[in-house]
């Protein structure tokens, strides 16, 4: 399990994106989890999620924060188990 710190810049999200449900409103987003980690620590960035008509005509991303993976340290680290007596 990876879990992920962020902040949002609420004030970029467009009011025709936001979804009215029985429950709350939402807000579809994508984030994307990087290798490499810039110069603030940060490795993960959130995008509001495009439609596939958006992709399509090219249109910009809009980019709502960034964040970081945070370590899990009370999680005990998976070992590879090496079982000897296979039979193959």
């Amino acid at each position: 399990m990876t879990i992920v710190n962020a902040s949002l810049d609420l004030t970029k999200i467009p009011k025709a994106k936001i979804i009215k449900g029985k429950k709350g409103s939402y807000i579809n987003v994508t984030m994307f989890v990087n290798d490499d980690v810039d110069q603030f620590g940060n490795n993960a960035s959130i995008i509001l999620s495009q439609t596939k008509e958006e992709r399509e005509a090219k249109q910009a991303r809009v980019y709502l924060g960034n964040g970081r993976t945070a370590a899990l340290n009370n999680q005990p680290k998976q070992e590879e188990v090496v079982d000897n007596d296979l039979p193959f």
